[in-house]
Parts: C-alpha cells; structure tokens; sequence
C-alpha cells in the first residue's frame, strides 16, 4: 500500500471520528444506530469508532434508551467532563477567568480589577487566576485541555499579540511564555472576535449567520461572524471598527489616529464625560460604570443624559456597521451591556432617522444575555473544539 493512500485513509477515518463525536456531542444521548442514520456511514465504521471514543473516555454508554420495535438501543453520551478549558478576558482594567467544561458549562470563574499595570504586572495576575481555577478543576482523565485567552488589540494568525493600544502593548508574545509555563496548548485571541463566537455559540447569536458583536469596554472592539464563521481577514486583523474616524479633527487616539469611535462610544468615554458633569462624587474617587448605572437607577437626570449621548454615539457607528456588512443581528457585549436600559432608546433613534431605508425590516439590535462572559466563553469553547478536533470545515473535508 502506497504512502500517499495511508495518508489518505488515516485522514478519512480522523474525520469520520471527528463526525462521530460532533453528532454525539449534538444528540446526546443517541443509539449508534442514529449515528449511522445522520452521519451516512456504516454501522461497522460507526461500531468502530464508538469503540475507540469509549477507550478515549471523550464518550460513556449507559443503559437501554426507547425501542422502535424490537430490543432496545444502548445509548450514547458525550462526556463533557473529559477535560476542562480555561477561557479569560484579559480587559484593559480587569480580568475574568472561567473554568469550563467541554460543552462550556461554567464550574468556577474569578475576576480581579486591575489599573494601569504593566506588561510584567498582568503577567503575575494571569498565573495567579490559572492557577487557582487549575486547583479548582474537579477531577477528569484529561485535566486543563487547554488555555484560551482574549486580548483587547490585533492578534495576527500566528496569536502573536502585534498592538494592544489601551495596555500600551507592542508585539508581545504571551503565547510562548504560558505555554513555556504550563505545557498545555494556549490560544490568544482578540476579544471581541471571542466575544463573538460565545454570543454565536451559547449567547444572542445562536439563530443567526451574520453577527457583528460589538465590545464595549475601555474601548471598543468588533468581533465579526459572517455566513455562521468567525471572520478574522487576511492576517487577523478584521473588527478594528473601534478606530474607525466617526469625527474629523476629532480627539486625539492612542492608536495615533483621531476622532475614533471607541473615544465617544465606550465606558471610557462614558467615564470621560462623567468627569466634566454634576454628578456627586468623593474628592478621592472615581465615578465608575457602576455607579453611574445607580445614578440613572435612580433617575438622575445628569447620569441619564450621559448614558443617552453614548447611545447616540454607539449608534453612530453601528449605523456604518450596517450599511458595510448587512447583518441580520448587532450585539452590544461587554461592560456596558449592563446599562441597555439607558442606551437603548437614543441608540435606536440614530438607526430610525440615518440607516438606509431598506436595512431597517430585518435588523435585529441585541445586548449579550452573557454580559460580560462572551470573551471568557468563547475563548474557552476555541480552546476545546482544538482539544476536540470538531471543527466543521476539517470534518467536511476529511469526511
């Protein structure tokens, strides 16, 4: 038998075993019966198979299920507790971590804020939250599976972090100093492209192909799924919509830019703005998005109208958003996501009076059901679909 027909058999089967599980992970619990019947393989490719994700301990069997006539069926289950994924967002003035398991149930997650800490700094914050959700995790024949982590600026294809503007980062290699550190595959990805794919995957954006999910934190990033995929461009560079110029001669960027939407648009600029207004606050301190959203709880007039100037700024952009793109669904994520109530309307506004006529029926405006958990699950469900293998353009190629 010739090397190249080894190849291609070795191929073939690593996809059909990828098909296999995916249909388990989709209809658990299922008869391998079932599987021959959605999959198109036969019983005999499908018996073995199942044989080796048991072995593998990914799959378990339990008990007869219903009969359609005849003996009942053994059935199948995909257990979600192999292994489990660690998902964080690494945000500008916090972190999130989140233990997940293979189907991106949370089991334990910790958070920490941080402020204007370097590089070195947020490095130590990071081994500090993996290795607390690393002691956390339950036991499981494959441990951590793997380390997902979103980051606030450009990640190029090779996850090299290449500008993270609201760290002051500059090609930094975080990839290689965790993997150095724990021996366990990392994967670095812009937040808001994993933002994205947790809405798509267990968010707002499960019923729908075309989702631009906008992240709106410190700054604003823009995480893009067209035709049901994560779009990243060329070399990884897609969704840098938070810099694009909304305002000319506007203020000043620290991308080097002006009149960015992220500097009129983001909890940032929110924060900015609060500054320079009447809202009471101790000489020592802060106002916070936090406590901004008591203010306008309480109605005041102040918080509410800083709240509707950003609105109508967010809806700025999402109105160039919509007339580039033609999505079926915009997501608001991240932070602000917890103040819709006050954004909504002035949002809505600027779309009704300046989107183009025709893009007005189908347009659905979402804020994320995951809040601030769309990055640290995304992340988290990248991480263990690598572990897994089930990515849909590889079991269609190899199948």
């Amino acid at each position: 038998m010739g090397q190249n027909q080894t190849w291609n058999q070795f191929v073939v089967k690593k996809g059909n075993k990828s098909l296999v599980l995916h249909t388990i992970m989709t209809y658990s619990p299922i008869s391998r019966a079932n599987i021959a019947h959605y999959t198109g393989l036969n019983k005999g490719t499908v018996s073995s198979l199942v044989n080796e994700l048991l072995n593998e301990q990914l799959i378990s069997e339990s008990g007869p299920g219903q009969s359609s006539g005849g003996r009942r069926p053994v059935m199948l289950h995909f257990n979600e507790e192999a292994g489990f994924s660690i998902g964080i967002d690494l945000g500008v003035n916090y972190l999130l971590g989140t233990l997940t398991d293979l189907q991106g149930n949370i089991h334990c997650e910790k958070k920490m804020n941080h402020n204007e800490l370097s590089y070195e700094e947020i490095e130590m914050k990071l081994f500090e939250i993996i290795d607390f959700l690393t002691a956390s995790a339950p036991k499981s024949p494959y441990g951590i599976i793997g380390i997902g982590i979103g980051v606030p600026g450009t990640v190029s294809t090779k996850d090299e972090i290449l500008l993270a503007p609201n760290l002051g980062w500059k090609n930094v290699d975080l990839k290689t100093v965790m993997e150095k550190k724990y021996d366990i595959p990392v994967t670095i990805e812009n937040e808001a492209n994993a933002g994205a794919y947790g809405e798509k995957r267990f968010g707002a954006g499960e019923n729908f192909e075309n989702i631009i999910y906008i992240s709106a934190g410190i700054g604003i990033g823009v995480g893009l799924i067209l035709n049901g995929k994560l779009y990243k461009g060329s070399n990884g560079f897609s969704g840098e919509l938070g810099h694009m110029t909304i305002q000319a001669n506007g203020l000043k960027c620290r991308c080097g830019n002006e009149g960015c939407w992220e500097l009129y648009a983001s909890e940032q600029a929110l924060l900015n703005a609060a500054k320079h207004s009447d809202l009471p606050t101790a000489s020592d301190k802060e106002l916070t998005l936090e406590d901004l959203n008591d203010f306008a709880e309480n109605n005041n007039p102040a918080a509410i109208q800083l709240f509707e100037k950003v609105g109508d700024y967010l809806g700025i952009g999402v109105n160039n958003i919509i007339n580039i793109f033609n999505p079926d669904q915009i997501i608001i994520g991240n932070r602000i996501a917890a103040s819709e109530k006050w954004l909504k309307e002035t949002l809505e506004q600027r779309m009704k009076t300046h989107t183009l006529w025709y893009q007005h029926d189908d347009m659905n405006i979402y804020f994320s059901e995951l809040n601030t958990h769309s990055t640290a699950l995304g992340v988290a469900a990248l991480t263990s679909e690598k572990f897994l293998n089930v990515d849909v353009e590889k079991r269609v190629s190899e199948a």
